[in-house]
Formats: C-alpha cells, sequence, structure tokens
C-alpha cells in the first residue's frame, strides 16, 4: 500500500484543505491526521460513528508522596526543569516535569515515584472498510513525534484493504514532522507564495531530503503573489523536484470549509486545479520507478 504524506512548511497553507480533497478523490479506504497538536481534518471527512478512544502514556511524571517527604530539600534543588515548589508541601507542577528522575534518584527516603501520565488520546474511526486514525496531545506534553507515529501504527494495523493511504501531516519542521515521513512513499509540499513561504518550503525540502523521500511541490493561493510563485517553480526546477501545479486563491473555498466539505464537493476554480494536482500526483506515485527523489 502506498502512503502519501502531505505537508507544508508552515501554517495557514492550504494543507489539510488539499489532504481532505485528496481523500475526497481517491475515495481513500484509510488516512490520518497526523497533526497531533491540533487536528482538523474530521471537521471536513464525513464519519458516520463515534471514534474508538485509547488514551496515549508518553513520559512518566513525578509524584511526591507527603507522608514520606523529610523537606530535605535535595529535589527542588537538583530540578533543572523548576518544577517542584514548596507551598506548605512539596509538590510536582506536571505541566514543568520532564520525567526524568533526577529527584527520585536524590531523595534519601524514597519519597518520590515516577507515575504512567496521560499525553495524549488516540482516535480510530472505523466504518465499512473505511478507516481514519488521529489523535489529540495533551496540553504540555512534549511527546509528540511519539503520538505521530501512534497514529500512524494504528491506522496500519486497522487497514482491512485499499492501495493507498494518505496522511495529513504538521506544518513545519518539527518531532512530529519527522515522525509522519518515517516510512511512506511520497511527500507532497504545499507551498504558499510568501518570503516566509519560500522560507519554511526550504526547510521542509531539506527535512524530507534526510529521509530520502520522492518529494513534489503544489503552490496554493499563487495568484496573491505571482512573482513569488515564479520563485517557487525555479526552486524547484533547480532542485529537481517535480512541480505538481499551481491552485489559486478561492473564496468559495472558504464557504466550503466553513460547511464541513471539502473544495471538490462544490463547482470552483480551486478545485478544479486540485483535481489537475490529484491526478497528476496519483499518475506518479503509482508509476513504477516514476519520479525524482529529493
Amino acid at each position: 500500500m502506498k502512503q502519501l504524506l502531505i505537508l507544508s512548511g508552515k501554517g495557514g497553507t492550504g494543507k489539510t484543505t488539499i489532504a481532505s480533497a485528496f481523500i475526497k478523490l481517491a475515495n481513500a479506504k484509510a488516512y490520518a491526521d497526523c497533526d497531533v497538536d491540533a487536528p482538523n481534518l474530521h471537521l471536513i471527512t464525513e464519519q458516520s460513528s463515534q471514534p474508538r478512544k485509547t488514551d496515549y502514556y508518553g513520559l512518566p511524571k513525578a509524584e511526591i508522596n507527603p507522608e514520606l517527604c523529610i523537606e530535605c530539600d535535595r529535589c527542588r534543588q537538583n530540578c533543572r526543569f523548576d518544577s517542584i515548589s514548596v507551598d506548605k508541601k512539596y509538590k510536582v507542577d506536571p505541566f514543568a516535569c520532564e520525567g526524568c528522575g533526577v529527584c527520585k534518584a536524590v531523595c534519601p527516603v524514597e519519597a518520590i515515584s515516577l507515575k504512567p501520565a496521560v499525553a495524549g488520546e488516540l482516535m480510530l474511526y472505523a466504518n465499512e472498510g473505511e478507516v481514519f486514525s488521529t489523535a489529540q496531545l495533551k496540553m504540555g506534553s512534549g511527546t509528540s513525534g511519539m503520538l505521530v507515529t501512534e497514529v500512524k501504527k494504528q491506522m496500519k494495523s486497522e487497514i482491512v484493504n485499499g492501495n493507498l493511504a494518505i496522511i495529513d501531516g504538521s506544518p513545519g519542521i518539527g518531532c512530529p514532522v519527522i515522525a509522519s515521513l518515517s516510512g511512506v512513499d511520497m511527500v507532497l509540499i504545499v507551498a504558499e507564495p510568501s518570503i516566509s513561504g519560500i522560507s519554511d518550503l526550504e526547510r521542509i525540502i531539506k527535512t524530507a531530503a534526510k529521509f530520502g523521500t520522492m518529494t513534489v511541490i503544489c503552490i496554493n493561493k499563487f495568484d496573491t503573489n505571482v512573482e513569488n510563485t515564479e520563485k517557487i517553480e525555479a526552486l524547484c526546477k533547480k532542485q529537481r523536484l517535480t512541480f505538481m501545479g499551481r491552485i489559486p486563491f478561492d473564496s468559495n473555498a472558504v464557504k466550503a470549509i466553513n460547511n464541513g466539505r471539502t473544495i471538490v464537493d462544490i463547482d470552483c476554480a480551486s478545485g478544479a486545479a486540485v483535481k489537475a494536482v490529484y491526478n497528476k500526483t496519483m499518475k506518479l506515485l503509482f508509476e513504477e520507478g516514476g519520479g525524482l527523489r529529493s
């Protein structure tokens, strides 16, 4: 089964809008939202059932037993994250604690233990052979990359059939993006024709190159700055990356998304352009040996 990952160097490029359109056009039986910090693919993909929810446990958190604590202050003095404070009793701020275990190691009376802590929630929608995997990271948790890995693993473990999985990744180049890149067959980067958009595009291209993953580019809202659009196309040519096409700014796309629909559910300019990008992407993805690798 081929895995197509859709990324963007920055937020607001229209990555999820394009991912949802691809899912609809492909009638995909397997797809995932790996933007675990702010998942929103579920808002524009119809689900006929409630998700199966599972707690995700990340790094443990320290807990101090007040009955055993002798208030020697060693834990607070040795905590590099300043997560331990004193307010009548010693206590640990779970949002600041990184679960390193130093406090536990220096406690002379074994009053501190490391307890499993819920870092997020995995959600799986399974409807008549269709699988949608997603998750929500808990505020303050630093295990986004690990949770993304679990989202992908959950999707693959539930697939019954299908030759394509579409993954909506996170913006940027951080841990969740690196985790989502692992094992995919192609990355489609949605670029934005702005100064920051070009800078972030260059960074995500370099990140994808580390994985040797086939990388292709499309430009969304290209007509908001044609000069920068041409710069992006020149960048693609210089780096020998396949350019998949331009998608115009379209106020009808905003209306569709606000109504919980994809841009290919209505007759609009952006929807027509995305169909062309989709067809070119699918041809390259399933063409044996086709495409250039970044």
